[in-house]
């Protein structure tokens, strides 16, 4: 099973303070251990919302609004994509997880969507070999 753990903002991360070098030392060893045992896939840390973009779809209408944006708790700061066995080793890893931020703070886990299993009754040959050719080229067998 694969799930993206995603470690929420704060007003300090939306402020672009930087951590500690203890806290980014904790989260290099927190990193390693995942990647030894091999669940951490990627990750990475994000820029706070103010370098970003939202486009609203409607219909054809595509509408831009610059960041940053004003609802804190809903802004992601970084993320893992992780494979593992079942939720509940998802959660025990991110149990293990050091404060990702200096302060109180979230992390959230989201199952990946099993592609074959979900959109198995809409999929033609033609879909299906498309998504099965752009996996390949992802090296995401």
């Amino acid at each position: 099973m694969r799930v993206v753990v995603f470690v929420k903002a704060t007003l300090d991360s939306e402020a672009g303070a930087m951590p500690t070098l203890e806290l980014v030392e904790a989260m290099g060893r927190y990193n390693e251990l995942l990647i030894a045992e091999g669940i951490m896939k990627g990750g990475d840390g994000l820029q706070p919302s103010s370098f970003g973009k939202r486009i609203l779809f409607d219909g054809e209408s595509r509408t831009v609004t610059d960041g940053p944006f004003t609802e804190t708790k809903e802004i992601v700061a970084g993320y893992w994509l992780w494979e593992v066995k079942d939720m509940d080793e998802a959660l025990a890893w991110v149990k293990r997880c050091p404060n990702p931020m200096p302060t109180k703070s979230e992390i959230e886990i989201r199952p990946v969507i099993d592609f074959e299993e979900t959109f198995a009754p809409v999929l033609t040959p033609e879909t299906r070999a498309l998504h099965e050719s752009n996996r390949e080229k992802l090296g995401d067998q």
